[in-house]
């Protein structure tokens, strides 16, 4: 923490508590069987043009995959997470890879302390939700401050965009379907992030986004709770 104690408390664990290495090692083999990370990340640095003069910031780093993927495409990957279980378990796959221009930080959006060079573009994938809406702001706020001008700002996170007036019969369909697709332990992490996470609504999300100085470039919704953004610091903006 910064020491101000009306802060927003970042570091504290909301949903799966990944206390250990093992745990990490079974979260990160769930994702690989449930989603296709690899083409995730290639998807992501194709449409965001990252090349070899690029330096890159990844918020919620997590286990690492993305961070690993886009260092052997540019000249350096700044991984942030507030796990230190998870940066553990990144750090370790990183080096079994060869790959030695990431550097690892412990923090966050309201945590993490930027120095040196502003960096090309800044990366963060459902990670955001875990801020209130406030906070959240002041996180882009921070973001847009460490970015060059005309950086990159891409953001994949769970964004409310399904009809409000049907929550109830929303929010049951998605935790039968992961159910079904993934088990009870995710259908469980489902839960708790609809109960106790802050997504927030579509509209709030661009508001933030612009409020923030971003030009939102591409904006896409997806299955009523899943948005992506690409956004710009474009010169003049400062």
């Amino acid at each position: 923490m910064t020491g101000f104690f009306w802060q927003y408390n970042e570091m504290k664990q909301v949903g799966a508590d990944y206390s250990t290495l093992s745990e990490v090692e079974v979260y990160d083999e769930q994702m690989a069987k449930l989603r296709d990370i690899k083409q995730e990340t290639e998807n992501i640095i194709n449409l965001l043009n990252i090349g070899s003069g690029d330096t890159v910031a990844e918020f919620g780093t997590g286990t690492g995959e993305f961070a690993s993927a886009v260092a052997q495409r540019c000249k350096k990957v700044i991984a942030i997470d507030v796990s230190a279980n998870m940066l553990e378990y990144a750090k370790q796959k990183s080096n079994k890879k060869g790959i030695h221009n990431i550097d690892f930080n412990q923090g966050g959006f309201l945590t993490y302390q930027h120095s040196g060079e502003l960096v090309d573009v800044v990366i963060t994938q459902l990670a955001l939700h875990h801020l209130p809406d406030f906070w959240k702001m002041i996180a882009l706020k921070r973001i847009f401050n460490m970015l060059k001008e005309d950086g990159t700002l891409y953001i994949r996170d769970t964004v409310y965009s399904f009809d409000m007036n049907n929550y109830q019969h929303f929010f049951n369909r998605w935790i039968s379907e992961t159910l079904i697709s993934a088990g009870k332990e995710l259908a469980r992490d489902v839960e708790t992030a609809v109960r106790e996470e802050f997504s927030t609504c579509d509209w709030i999300m661009e508001g933030l986004l612009k409020h923030a100085g971003f030009k939102i470039h591409k904006v896409e919704y997806d299955q009523g709770f899943l948005a992506q953004y690409v956004c710009k610091k474009d010169q003049g903006d400062m």
